[in-house]
């Protein structure tokens, strides 16, 4: 019979950018793809604010390492 086991939730680490709203949206659409390319990031929420300035949540899992010594 197969045990139970614990899962753990993901940790993650979170970064919070405010761009501007004469940011265009193909120049913020590259900014979030070239951090979710090398930064390995993944958008997490998005907010459009009166007057048009954005707040974005990106995040990423943290890995934990343990030593093998």
């Amino acid at each position: 019979m197969p045990t139970a086991t614990a899962h753990r939730p993901a940790q993650y680490e979170f970064r919070v950018l405010t761009l501007p709203g004469t940011a265009s949206r193909g120049s913020v659409r590259q900014m979030l793809t070239d951090e979710a390319e090398y930064g390995r990031w993944e958008l997490a929420r998005t907010r459009v604010y009166v007057g048009g300035h954005r707040r974005v949540w990106l995040r990423r899992k943290v890995v934990r390492v343990t030593s093998t010594l």
